[in-house]
């Protein structure tokens, strides 16, 4: 704990079920930074991305950070660690993605976010994990800003032609 009465705790598969709360704020914000993507409707994101978070908890190493603002769950860290080496980049043997970073907008500004990702780091140490991956969309340029200072830079741009989303059609797909 620290002078915010947040703590951060490791958990496992047992704490899935309450990240629900979190990760809908998260599909919320996400909704706000990119309104040009169409999104799954919260009822179907959830139930997705919460099939993700049982499969990858499984495989060694794999964690969930929780921040605990007394009993209340504020803020999340997945991560899904997984056997390397990368198939192009120099790698360890186990290489880590962190799969979701996700912090209570009433806690957002607070630093949570921050601790949580120190946690992440020193869980990664623990393991011997070096070899970090994180994805953000591309509009949101402030969690850029927030790994580029913690010194992850960017490895690839992905791109994308969803059918659902108008704005990325490709030329060859309009009349």
């Amino acid at each position: 704990m620290d002078d915010t009465g947040v703590t951060i705790r490791i958990a496992g598969a047992e704490a899935i079920d309450a990240l629900e709360p979190l990760w809908l704020s998260l599909h919320e914000h996400h909704r706000r930074i990119a309104p040009d993507l169409v999104m799954y409707a919260d009822e179907r994101s959830w139930p997705l991305r919460r099939d993700l978070y049982r499969r990858w908890i499984t495989e060694p190493g794999s964690f969930v950070l929780l921040a605990e603002d007394g009993p209340e769950l504020v803020g999340y860290a997945f991560t899904h660690v997984f056997d390397g080496p990368d198939d192009t980049w120099v790698s360890g043997d186990r290489i880590a993605e962190l799969e979701t970073l996700s912090v209570a907008a009433s806690h957002r500004g607070r630093g949570v976010g921050t601790r949580l990702l120190d946690a992440v780091d020193a869980r990664l140490s623990e393991l011997g994990v070096t070899d970090l991956y994180i994805s953000t969309l591309a509009d949101n340029h402030a969690a850029a800003r927030v790994y580029e200072r913690r010194g992850l830079r960017p490895l690839m741009v992905k791109y994308a032609r969803l059918a659902a989303s108008p704005r990325f059609r490709s030329g060859h797909d309009r009349a």
